[in-house]
């Protein structure tokens, strides 16, 4: 039996710009980033800077007060980007078979602000005193869970959990549930809040985050000689991800086909790339075999691209090796839009699956901003410095890959 295919329809997110797939995606064509100084103590912290939801979102049509403030801001997340993708895709839920929708909507950390808040509150008022809802506003798998109860989905629902390849396992595993016929509709995705005092410092002292003084806006810089690390960012994504003959029946908008995904590990570092990129060579290779695309077809790589020194190299050099460098592959773009969005962790790769989807459909690739002084280490390929460009786009690839050396890849095709 073939497998089923599987197309994107719906889209939603919140980011450092705000709630909405436009806003993000007006804001990264005009080359303009996300990241300001963080509103936490910086007289305590050497990382100044953060890509934060801005702190003045209405979700007053998403929540109600009352069940917001007992949810981890990372749960708000998921369910707003999950309603913004459900109205953007225009599905009726009172029509559809609700076992036959599914939810994968996954975080990196998990509630790290409740756990730290709530461990204090212990530590004062005693280790039976902390809120009852601790537990359900921390666990990792609460996203999916809540969204399922929102909207009454009873089928397969889970959280993935793999550093900062989350997000892209998410989709790429509810492309699989429905290719395997366990569903028809799954709402994919990641989301994170991991900027506080605690996040912020754990990654500072793993040595991960740019200590830089720049402006804000000028942090975040891949492939640039001058970066330092990657800044710490918050938000959520979610795709709607559904059988293609499900969504030609209803006469839904198909934004693009999902047509492969491919995964691996490193099995080299708890922290640190393999240096040659073997494992996102295999991710990607394996991606590739499944669609039963070549390298020359690919159009557009977005970049995992984090602005750490180690990781640009090993996936610029990852990709030089697959595809060519620009001397003998004209073609290809790539770029890394944390450059403007920062690193949203658990998010980052549903964010960036959006990113790659907005870029087939609008025919404009997004910009590596802050490239001032190209590395001269890291492989030569068109990283479409500081200004965005129009360019036809019918396929293209999401790489992202995680502490512990877990690696997912992402095909997108135009429908």
């Amino acid at each position: 039996m073939s497998k089923r295919r599987v197309v994107v329809t719906g889209m939603g997110c919140v980011t450092p710009y705000g709630i909405g797939v436009d806003t993000l995606w007006e804001n990264l064509i005009n080359a303009k980033s996300g990241i300001k100084e963080h509103n936490l103590d910086k007289e305590k912290h050497l990382v100044k800077v953060a890509g934060q939801v801005p702190a003045d979102i209405n979700t007053d049509s998403y929540l109600d007060a009352k069940e917001a403030k007992r949810l981890d801001k990372s749960i708000i997340y998921a369910v707003i980007a999950a309603e913004e993708a459900l109205r953007d895709s225009k599905l009726n839920l009172e029509e559809d078979d609700l076992t036959r929708i599914g939810t994968i909507v996954s975080t990196a950390a998990g509630g790290l602000v409740v756990v730290t808040t709530g461990y204090k509150e212990m530590l004062n008022r005693g280790f039976h005193k902390c809120s009852p809802f601790t537990v359900p506003m921390m666990i990792a798998n609460m996203a999916s869970g809540k969204i399922t109860i929102k909207y009454g989905l009873r089928g397969p629902s889970k959280a993935v959990l793999s550093a900062c390849a989350t997000g892209a396992h998410s989709v790429g595993d509810s492309y699989r549930t429905i290719q395997c016929g366990d569903a028809d509709i799954m709402f994919a995705g990641g989301a994170e809040s991991s900027v506080c005092d605690f996040g912020i410092g754990a990654f500072t002292s793993a040595r991960t985050l740019s200590k830089s003084t720049r402006p804000p806006e000028e942090v975040s810089r891949p492939y640039d000689k001058d970066r330092d690390g990657f800044v710490l960012s918050e938000g959520g994504a979610v795709l709607i991800l559904e059988e293609r003959e499900h969504a030609l029946k209803r006469g839904a908008k198909i934004y693009a086909e999902l047509t492969g995904y491919g995964q691996s590990s490193d099995a080299y570092d708890m922290v640190a790339p393999d240096p040659e990129g073997r494992g996102a060579e295999l991710a990607i290779r394996n991606c590739l075999k499944e669609a039963q695309k070549q390298p020359e077809d690919i159009d557009y790589i977005n970049m995992h691209g984090t602005s750490t020194h180690l990781g640009d190299l090993a996936e610029s050099k990852t990709v030089a090796r697959v595809f060519g460098e620009r001397k003998t592959n004209t073609n290809l773009s790539v770029s890394s839009t944390k450059s403007m969005t920062g690193h949203m962790l658990g998010a980052a790769g549903s964010t960036e699956a959006i990113i790659t989807v907005k870029t087939i459909t609008e025919g404009i690739v997004p910009p590596t901003i802050n490239i001032v002084n190209l590395d001269p280490e890291v492989a030569d390929l068109d990283y479409v410095p500081n200004k965005a460009k129009e360019k036809d786009v019918k396929v293209a690839l999401s790489n992202s890959f995680g502490f512990g050396g877990h690696n997912a890849v992402l095909m997108f095709e135009k429908p």
